[in-house]
C-alpha cells in the first residue's frame, strides 16, 4: 500500500472515531477558529506541532518552513504572522526549533550547486553562524555545534519577530502577544525554553517604528 493510500484510510478511521466519541466534533470545528497560539516551526516531519504539545485541532495556528525562520522579506511568513496577530488575536507566538535539524546542519556546510533556492533560504542561518562563529567553533563535537546554532537561530527568529511592524504595532495597541523561543529534543521529546519577550520588551532603537509608540 502506498503512503498516500494509507493516509486516506487512516483519515476515515480517525474521522469515524472522533464522531463516535463526540457527535458534534466536526460541527464545532467548522464554525470558526480561535487559536491562542501561533506556532512557527520547522518543516521537519519529526516535529509535528500539535502532537508534541498534545494540542487539539483549533488550538494552534501553524506556520512551518525549513529551519523555522521568520524572514522579514518573506511575504508568506509575514502574512501568516499578520493574520494570526491582527485577526485571530493570538496571545502567544512560539518559534520552535529542534536539535539535529537538517537545515541547520546544511547551513554549516558548503553550499550545494544543486540546491540554489535552498541555499538562498539558508543564507540567513549562515549569517547567524558568521556572527557567532568563534563560540560555535569552540565546541568539541559537530553535534554540539549544530545544537548551539539551532538555539542561536531560534533566539534570532524571536528577535526578528520583535523587529516587525506587525508585532510592534500590536504591542503598542493590543499589549500582546508574548514571543517565545523553544527547542525540541528529538531524543527525549522534551521542549527547552530559550527566550521569552513579553509585550513592550526593549527593542534596539534602529529597529523601532516610532509612529506606534509616539
Amino acid at each position: 500500500m502506498e503512503a498516500f493510500e494509507r493516509m486516506l484510510l487512516e483519515n476515515k478511521a480517525w474521522a469515524t472515531e472522533q464522531t463516535l466519541k463526540e457527535p458534534d466534533y466536526f460541527e464545532r470545528l467548522a464554525v470558526d477558529q480561535s487559536p491562542a497560539v501561533l506556532w512557527i516551526g520547522c518543516s521537519d516531519s519529526r516535529v509535528p506541532a500539535e502532537i508534541i504539545v498534545h494540542a487539539q485541532p483549533g488550538e494552534i495556528f501553524v506556520h512551518r518552513n525549513i529551519a523555522n525562520q521568520l524572514i522579514t522579506t518573506d511575504f508568506n511568513g509575514l502574512s501568516v504572522l499578520q493574520y494570526a496577530v491582527d485577526v485571530l488575536k493570538v496571545r502567544d507566538v512560539i518559534v520552535c526549533g529542534h536539535y539535529n535539524c537538517g537545515g541547520i546542519r546544511a547551513a554549516l556546510q558548503k553550499q550545494s550547486a544543486r540546491l540554489l533556492i535552498v541555499n538562498k533560504w539558508l543564507k540567513h542561518v549562515k549569517d547567524i553562524y558568521r556572527l557567532h562563529a568563534d563560540e560555535i567553533e569552540a565546541l568539541g563535537t559537530e553535534e554540539e555545534r549544530i545544537g548551539r546554532l539551532v538555539e542561536l537561530n531560534v533566539i534570532e527568529q524571536v528577535h526578528n519577530l520583535a523587529h516587525t511592524s506587525i508585532i510592534q504595532q500590536s504591542w503598542a495597541q493590543e499589549h500582546g502577544p508574548t514571543l517565545h523561543g523553544w527547542v525540541y529534543g528529538l531524543r527525549d521529546g522534551l521542549i527547552k525554553e530559550l527566550i521569552s519577550l513579553p509585550p513592550g520588551s526593549g527593542v534596539s532603537p534602529i529597529y523601532q517604528y516610532v509612529d506606534f509608540s509616539e
